[in-house]
């Protein structure tokens, strides 16, 4: 058996030893590889819930619906509203932490109500190179990260994803909209969907990978930088200008770095 398919052996028997588990299910590449693989080992013991908030696009929850329905697994939706937290909207820089900790208070109360002891969620190796309080809540809650039990990197997740012919193999990463903000800026319902709505235009038009940062009344666009030349041609440029300013941005600029996963996190210092 090859390397590849000895972590997915790894994770199934990690899995199978749970007995059951709620897996905190979002609709990306890694929590649909995760939920996928332990429905096929434990059954109605797997269940998925899904939280519900602004910071969450309506695509994203559509799609984990439509998942959990073709797969027959049982999902619950928690509204887990997190400019309510006390602290959050003011965008500091454990942001990600005081998210984490409400939503997984929220499902741990869920898992026991359920009588199910363990819940699960779906980092994976790439995760623990970047700034990411949110693992720290996850320690401290004791949720389980099978994924990374497994050893198993996004690259390997996908390629195992579609092998099991899910159709996330190929989707472009995720993370909740909060993460366009940079840090010390407020974050608001109403700039969550200007970001929202201004994503799903380049998705609309075929963009591939893209997030729109938000600094003020800034719009920077970060999308693969093979797609260059088409966000750069006159008709489909004018197109974004026009519908960003229409819904609230006063510039709109094109990154030319590209995208890059977490790259708010240049702004943190760290040891301060």
């Amino acid at each position: 058996m090859d390397t590849l398919h000895q972590k997915k052996l790894s994770l199934e028997n990690y899995l199978n030893n749970l007995g059951s588990v709620v897996v905190a299910f979002s609709s990306g590449v890694d929590s649909t590889f995760l939920l996928k693989v332990a429905h096929d080992v434990l059954g109605d013991n797997a269940i998925a819930v899904t939280a519900r908030s602004c910071s969450f696009p309506q695509r994203e929850l559509n799609e984990a619906k439509a998942f959990c329905e073709t797969e027959k697994i049982e999902q619950i939706i928690v509204d887990s509203e997190e400019l309510s937290i006390e602290g959050f909207s003011k965008n500091p820089k454990n942001r990600c932490y005081l998210c984490k900790r409400e939503l997984f208070t929220k499902i741990r109360s869920i898992a026991e109500n359920r009588g199910i002891p363990y819940i699960a969620e779906g980092s994976n190796m790439d995760d623990s190179g970047d700034y990411r309080p949110g693992l720290i809540a996850v320690a401290e809650l004791d949720i389980k990260s099978p994924l990374r039990e497994a050893q198993l990197t996004k690259a390997e997740i996908r390629q195992l994803s579609k092998e099991l012919g899910l159709p996330t193999w190929d989707k472009q990463s995720f993370a909740c909209l909060s993460s366009r903000f940079v840090y010390g800026e407020t974050i608001t319902e109403e700039k969550l969907s200007m970001v929202d709505r201004a994503e799903q235009r380049l998705l609309d038009l075929g963009f591939s990978q893209v997030r729109v940062r938000i600094h003020g009344n800034i719009a920077r666009i970060e999308i693969d930088p093979s797609e260059f030349s088409k966000i750069t041609q006159p008709n489909i440029a004018n197109e974004l200008n026009e519908y960003f300013h229409e819904i609230g941005f006063l510039y709109v600029t094109l990154d030319l770095g590209g995208y890059k996963m977490g790259s708010m996190n240049k702004t943190l210092n760290l040891e301060t």
